[in-house]
This record gives C-alpha cells, sequence and structure tokens, in this order.
C-alpha cells in the first residue's frame, strides 16, 4: 500500500514540479528497494512502516542537530522533509492518548516495578505498532512503573 502510493506521489511530483516532495519520495522508495534488498524478500506493509519510521527518527534527529547548531535554515529543511515522511505513516499518538494505553496494559497484565518493563512493552508494542516512537513509549513506561 505504501509502496503504490509513493510511486503514485512521485508521479504526482513530476507533473506538479514538486521538487521538494519528489526529492523525498525518491528517497522513500530508495529505502525501501534497499530494504528489499537487504531481505531478500518483498516487504510486508508492517515492514514498509519500520523502513518509513526509521527515516522519519533521522530526519527528526537531523532537525535536532541543526537547530542545537544554530542552523536553522537546515532544520527547517529537515522538518519539511520530515511532514512529508509522516504522511505516510499512520496517525501518531498523542502524549495523553498513550499514557492512557500504557496504564491499561500495566493494569492488565498486573505489572509492578522494573521487572516487568519487558512484558509490558511487547504489549504495548503490539497495540500501538508505528502510532508511537520507541522510545517515547519506554520512556513512558519506566516512568509509570516506578
Amino acid at each position: 500500500m505504501i509502496w503504490e502510493k509513493l510511486n503514485q506521489d512521485m508521479k504526482t511530483a513530476l507533473k506538479g514540479g514538486d521538487k521538494l516532495r519528489l526529492s523525498v519520495v525518491r528517497m522513500l522508495i530508495s529505502e525501501l528497494k534497499n530494504e528489499r534488498i537487504a531481505l531478500g524478500a518483498d516487504l510486508d506493509d508492517v515492514a514498509q512502516r519500520k523502513v518509513l519510521t526509521s527515516y522519519a527518527r533521522r530526519r527528526k534527529e537531523a532537525i535536532d542537530a541543526a537547530r542545537a547548531g544554530g542552523r536553522e535554515d537546515v532544520a527547517s529543511k529537515e522538518q519539511m522533509e520530515y511532514d512529508i515522511t509522516m504522511s505516510y505513516l499512520p496517525k501518531q499518538l498523542s502524549d495523553d492518548e498513550l499514557r492512557g494505553v500504557v496504564k491499561k496494559h500495566i493494569e492488565t497484565v498486573g505489572a509492578s516495578g522494573g521487572n516487568a518493563f519487558g512484558t509490558v512493552m511487547k504489549s504495548v508494542m503490539a497495540e500501538v505498532g508505528g502510532q508511537a516512537d520507541g522510545k517515547v513509549i519506554s520512556s513512558l513506561v519506566r516512568e509509570l512503573l516506578g
């Protein structure tokens, strides 16, 4: 599904002269092709989302690095690339929504203390998948487990 949408958007960007979108879409297609070659098999939707999430995370890190270095022009370009990439991923959960999901899983598992971290993380990741960053989920689970 993502693959088809990217190819369709590449054609639209070519016709419309949207150079930034075209550049990002080509990069995303390239990332998907590289992953497909590395695995030696076609990618399902979950694997495609993982590749795009990884690319988005690298853009986010580049934004932070550019801002830390006082390069707002670079940060602005990276932000636009990040926004385009995120448009191909599922809507991200807000912090409050994510907190509610984590609390629900802690109660369901009956977890308390740090020894239940792995169980809760596995349970939460199975539900939210690509709708939240793993680092954010991890820190929230640690916080709520105390």
